[in-house]
């Protein structure tokens, strides 16, 4: 048992693996569609490339959502108005308008009064009196008046309902019969103020009769019977045929997708997703083992491929015409950030395939994005330089925005089907595409990882430990800053990340800030503290500075990537000036373990070309006269010596990238140690 266990243990990583894996493939067939797929693909204006076809059964020929949704918008264009025509505010003024004539004219005059005004109040209330709020709803486009008289409708001309501005003009019409004008003018006062409108708006009314309109629209548009000819083999789908095809397609799917053979369809689904994310797994085994044996980086990777997903389907369940909104360029900007260029193309080609059973026309969807993935990877590079993802950002918008063209004219004919509204989806989308910045943020302080942008923070010679290393080891910071100088120059030739070798060039040798003067370069004086040494201790000395320099990194919270070229700038190699020394006083009892750097050997083509760089640069300073054959002999050993002690072994670098390497340190150091002109006294 106990046997077992330890096994166990040692294989923690895998197992971490293969739960990762499991999670992922499970996580993402819980997020795929509830539903069947057609077992045919066709596209509306290319032929149809299979047999020909009959219906399989009865079904009826449902409308697409565009027409649905048009026949929406007309009912609720040219729905009528309905008002309501209150009777009890009719006789409310009748009763006020004879209360008010008994109580202010005398009894003789009652009659004539009340038939006059009574007269006035039906010519009023006649259509009706509408007030100045309900008024402006009525369109100028609309003639007649949907008006409600208890169970009955009436269709009234709108110019003849009374509105609150001609109130007055009206009522001093209905008075011309009158000769008194004092009982024009009363007249005319007493009705205005008790007269109130009767017509209002009933929105209630309004609202259901127009609902029930809507919900009596029909969803099909036809119906075939079983053994009916859908569509013959080459015959172009279009017109009902389109129609009739995506109809039996979504009868086919939902009859699909029931309970008799669900589980078999998740297993078909849960078989692709699982060698899909395994072909992403095996290209990480066989071409990046660094990245593969790494826990953190694997599920930063299978991380974003999920969300991504789970974004997809989100907008598809939302409204599927959004789809293009989302910014799925993210996917291999990041990864190339942290990663390669060909990570970041495999996992997004790998992840819109999977996509492509999330989505609605699909071939159209994934070449879409695949195209647009690959001009990510050729175009987006230095994420430090805001303008070069700016630029970026527009190159992929622009390819979409062609694609969707191309697809528009191979499926209609002609420009009139565009859609502007896509325009605007692939623009936002690219707007979108800037959050990457942010993302590569968080990504950096939740999963400890490098990108360029934080490495050209921590390449600013501005930055705290920078300034101690120039304040404290002068001369060390001079040396740092001309082997970042080499060690770019020499990473641009090979096409290493000459960012993250410039970064760990500066930092390589920030160890020396605790005792800076036992290190040549700071000596400004002929006092060497190494006098008082034995050479054991000497190189003890001299080992320490890796050490410590790792000490000061952690302390100041320097990235592992940085750490490992403080790591591995010496490799395993001797110190070999005491060691000598120690030859020459103690020749058969040295041990050699003593005057050892502990390694490791550089790992990478970054860490080998500072390797190379720093001790090109330490040993130029030595030379009494740099003459061109002088310099290039110096640099032939140097490099020579650590491949003959086997330094690069565990670095991915090239023969020819050394060869490549060297050329450029021998140019460069040239250049430093140029011979200029004599100036006369």
């Amino acid at each position: 048992m106990k046997k077992i266990i330890n096994n166990l243990l040692q294989q923690h990583s895998l197992i971490y693996k293969i739960i990762l894996y499991v999670l992922t493939v499970v996580l993402i067939v819980f997020l795929f569609p509830k539903g069947g797929k057609f077992k045919y693909d066709y596209f509306k204006g290319k032929p149809w490339s299979y047999e020909n076809y009959y219906a399989p059964f009865d079904f009826a020929v449902k409308k697409s959502k565009e027409v649905i949704d048009k026949e929406i918008f007309t009912i609720e264009k040219e729905s009528k108005l309905y008002f309501k025509y209150d009777e009890s505010i009719v006789t409310k003024a009748r009763e006020s308008f004879l209360v008010e004539i008994k109580n202010n004219y005398p009894e003789n005059d009652y009659d004539k009064l009340i038939k006059i005004g009574e007269k006035v109040l039906d010519d009023i209330y006649q259509y009706g009196f509408i007030e100045d709020e309900n008024d402006t709803k009525i369109t100028e486009n609309i003639s007649d008046v949907k008006i409600r008289k208890g169970n009955f409708v009436v269709d009234v001309n709108q110019n003849r309902l009374l509105r609150s501005k001609d109130l007055l003009k009206f009522i001093n019409n209905s008075l011309t019969n009158l000769n008194s004008a004092d009982e024009r003018i009363h007249l005319l006062n007493l009705i205005a103020e008790i007269v109130e409108p009767n017509i209002l708006f009933d929105k209630k009314f309004t609202d259901r009769v127009k609902n029930e309109a809507i919900n009596s629209i029909s969803p099909t548009t036809g119906y075939v019977a079983e053994s009916e000819l859908i569509i013959l083999k080459g015959d172009i789908v279009e017109g009902n045929k389109f129609k009739k095809l995506n109809s039996i397609q979504l009868e086919l799917e939902s009859q699909i997708w029931s309970e008799s053979n669900y589980n078999w369809i998740v297993f078909g689904y849960t078989i692709l997703v699982a060698l899909t994310l395994l072909m992403l797994m095996l290209f990480l085994r066989k071409y990046r083992p660094e990245i593969f044996e790494d826990n953190t980086k694997t599920s930063l990777i299978f991380i974003n491929i999920v969300l991504v997903i789970f974004l997809v389907t989100v907008v598809v369940k939302y409204d599927a015409n959004y789809v293009y909104a989302i910014p799925l360029c993210i996917l291999p900007i990041i990864l190339k950030a942290f990663f390669d260029a060909r990570l970041g193309l495999i996992s997004h080609v790998l992840t819109v395939l999977l996509l492509g059973f999330i989505v609605p026309n699909s071939f159209e969807f994934i070449f879409l994005q695949i195209i647009a993935g690959i001009v990510t990877i050729l175009t987006v590079s230095e994420l430090y330089r805001r303008v070069n993802l700016f630029i970026s950002i527009a190159q992929i918008t622009l390819v979409y925005m062609v694609s969707y063209v191309a697809f528009t004219l191979i499926q209609g004919g002609n420009l009139e089907s565009l859609n502007w509204f896509y325009f605007g989806l692939f623009a936002f989308s690219g707007v979108l595409a800037f959050l990457a910045t942010i993302l590569i943020f968080v990504y950096e302080k939740l999963f400890g990882l490098v990108s360029d942008v934080s490495l050209l923070e921590l390449s600013n010679t501005n930055s705290k430990l920078l300034r101690l290393l120039a304040e404290k080891a002068p001369g060390t910071f001079q040396h740092s800053m001309q082997v970042g100088n080499l060690a770019e120059a020499a990473a641009n030739e090979i096409g290493a990340n000459s960012m993250l070798v410039r970064s760990g060039a500066l930092y390589h040798d920030i160890g020396k800030i605790n005792n800076p003067m036992y290190f040549t370069e700071n000596q400004s004086t002929n006092v060497n503290p190494h006098s008082d040494l034995t050479p054991v201790d000497s190189a003890n000395m001299i080992i320490n500075h890796v050490i410590e320099g790792i000490e000061l990194a952690k302390k100041h919270g320097l990235p592992d990537r940085i750490i490992d070229f403080i790591r591995t700038h010496h490799g395993t190699s001797l110190v070999y000036y005491f060691y000598k020394e120690e030859l020459k006083a103690n020749p058969n009892g040295i041990n050699e373990a003593f005057f050892r750097y502990p390694g490791p050997i550089p790992f990478s083509k970054e860490t080998a070309i500072l390797m190379m760089c720093d001790a090109t640069e330490a040993a130029s300073k030595s030379l009494k006269e740099p003459t061109a054959q002088a310099i290039d002999g110096l640099i032939e050993k140097i490099i020579s010596k650590q491949m003959d002690e086997g330094q690069f072994n565990n670095s991915d670098i090239t023969f020819r990238d050394i060869e490549l390497v060297k050329k450029v340190l021998k140019t460069k150091v040239k250049n430093i140690y140029h011979v200029r002109i004599e100036y006369p006294e």
